[in-house]
């Protein structure tokens, strides 16, 4: 895919400009990532990172940016003994994720939306 794009994006004025926006409508329809606490799913496929094609994946950043990654880190400490458990249930824990999965999706789809916006003022101007 990436051979191929290369070839539409050209060596002209616009080049940079078909490449934000190719990559941009090629990225776009992509699965979102979930979060969600693994003792609540049954089925381990669901564990896999496809693009990396592991069979069981956790991400998380730096805890200073999303709660989410806050959790995933006291879980993974409990886990490795470092610190005590946490104490919340498995089905406290996927509600948190349902909860930081919607944020996340509302947010999403607010940018999506004001890209779409200035997309189209960009278009109507020039």
């Amino acid at each position: 895919l990436q051979s191929s794009l290369k070839e539409l994006f050209g060596a002209d004025k616009y080049s940079r400009a078909r490449k934000e926006v190719l990559t941009y409508m090629f990225s776009r329809p992509m699965q979102v990532a979930l979060y969600f606490c693994t003792g609540v799913l049954e089925d381990e496929t669901l564990f896999r990172h496809y693009a990396l094609n592991v069979p069981f994946y956790t991400h998380f950043t730096s805890p200073i940016r999303r709660y989410a990654d806050i959790i995933v880190h006291r879980l993974l400490s409990a886990s490795l003994g470092v610190s005590s458990p946490i104490k919340m249930e498995k089905e406290d824990i996927q509600r948190q994720a349902e909860h930081c999965n919607d944020r996340k999706m509302a947010s999403k789809r607010v940018q999506e939306l004001s890209t779409d916006l200035f997309f189209s003022v960009f278009v109507r101007v020039r």
